[in-house]
C-alpha cells in the first residue's frame, strides 16, 4: 500500500495499476477505495488507474482537528492534485460519485488543464431549495445528524453500532437487485469501526460539504466560470437522495455535459453497475 507525500499534513493511501491514458477513481460515503473492485480490473489492462482513500477514509490519514475545513471539498482537492503531482500525471480522466463526485467537480473547476474528462454520478449542481421538500428531508436527515456531538458518541469505535449504521444506507440507498455481500460490509466496518475512524469519515459534514449545505448556497456561475470539462453523468434510477428531475439545471453550471439515465441501479453506480461505470470512462476517453 503506497502512501503519497502529505498535503496539508494528509497523507493519501492508493491504489496503482495498469498503464495507458490515466484515470483516477474517487470513492463514497460510507465507502472506501474499495467501492472500485469491480471496476478497476475492467480497466486495468488498459489505462493506468489509480484509486485513494480520501482523507479522513480507508488507509489514509484520519487527523483529529478543531478546523474540519481540512476535510472539505477544497482540501480533499488538494490532496487529489497533491496525488496527481506526485505521480507525474499532467491529465486524468477524473471520476467519482457521491463524495467523490463533489471533490472531482471541484478538481475540474478549479484545475481544469489537470482533468481531461469527468465521469460522475450524483450529487450535481443544480438542486438548490429542492432539498428542503419534505420528501428529500426524509432522506437527507443523517447530514444534520453528522454534525452532531451525538453522532461522534453513539458510534465512534463501536464495530457493532457503525455496521447498523453503514448497513442502513447500503440497504437504502441501492437498487432492488442490489445487496453489499458480507465480505464488503466487514471490510467497511474493519475500516470505520476503529476509535476515531467514523468521526473522521463524517467531517466532510462537519465542513459543510454535504449535499444540503451546498445545494441551499448555490448560485448558477457566470458562463465562462461553468466548469468546461467535458463532463458524463450517470444518473441511477433507484437513488433516493438525487431524483432524476434534479437534473434539469446541469447546463447552468456545465458547459459540455451529457446525462446518460441508468436504470435498474441505485445510489452507488460504480458497485452496482462497475461495467456500465468503466463503459462511460471509455467513452469519456474517445470522445475528449
Amino acid at each position: 500500500m503506497p502512501h503519497s507525500s502529505a498535503v496539508d499534513g494528509f497523507r493519501l493511501g492508493y491504489d496503482l495499476s495498469g498503464s495507458g491514458t490515466p484515470v483516477v477513481l474517487l470513492h463514497g460515503w460510507p465507502g472506501d477505495r474499495t467501492d472500485y473492485r469491480g471496476v478497476v480490473p475492467l480497466l486495468e489492462k488498459t489505462y493506468q488507474v489509480v484509486v485513494p482513500d480520501l482523507r479522513g477514509f480507508g488507509d489514509s490519514d484520519k487527523h483529529t482537528t478543531r478546523d474540519v475545513r481540512q476535510y472539505g471539498a477544497a482540501a480533499q482537492a488538494r490532496s487529489v492534485v497533491g496525488l496527481l503531482d506526485e505521480l507525474g500525471l499532467a491529465s486524468v480522466v477524473l471520476a467519482g460519485y457521491d463524495i467523490g463526485s463533489r471533490i472531482a467537480q471541484t478538481v475540474a473547476r478549479d484545475h481544469p488543464e489537470r482533468v481531461r474528462a469527468l465521469v460522475v454520478s450524483p450529487p450535481l449542481p443544480g438542486i438548490g431549495d429542492r432539498v428542503l421538500a419534505p420528501a428529500a428531508q426524509q432522506e437527507f436527515w443523517y447530514q444534520a445528524f453528522h454534525r452532531l456531538p451525538l453522532a461522534e458518541r453513539l458510534l465512534d469505535g463501536s464495530p457493532s453500532a457503525v455496521r447498523d449504521h453503514l448497513a442502513h444506507f447500503w440497504s437504502h440507498w441501492s437498487g432492488p437487485e442490489f445487496a453489499l455481500d458480507e465480505a464488503a460490509l466487514h471490510h467497511l466496518v474493519s475500516v470505520y469501526g476503529s476509535p476515531g475512524a467514523f468521526t473522521a469519515s463524517i467531517a466532510w459534514y462537519r465542513a459543510g460539504a454535504g449535499a444540503v449545505a451546498v445545494s441551499l448556497a448555490e448560485k448558477p456561475p457566470a458562463r465562462e466560470d461553468r466548469i468546461a470539462v467535458p463532463t458524463s453523468v450517470l444518473w441511477p434510477e433507484h437513488d433516493p437522495l438525487f431524483p432524476r428531475a434534479w437534473s434539469d439545471r446541469l447546463g447552468d453550471f456545465f458547459t459540455n455535459v451529457t446525462v446518460e439515465f441508468a436504470d435498474g441501479i441505485g445510489h452507488f453506480v460504480p458497485v452496482e453497475a462497475p461495467a456500465r461505470f468503466a463503459e462511460a470512462i471509455r467513452m469519456a476517453t474517445t470522445i475528449s
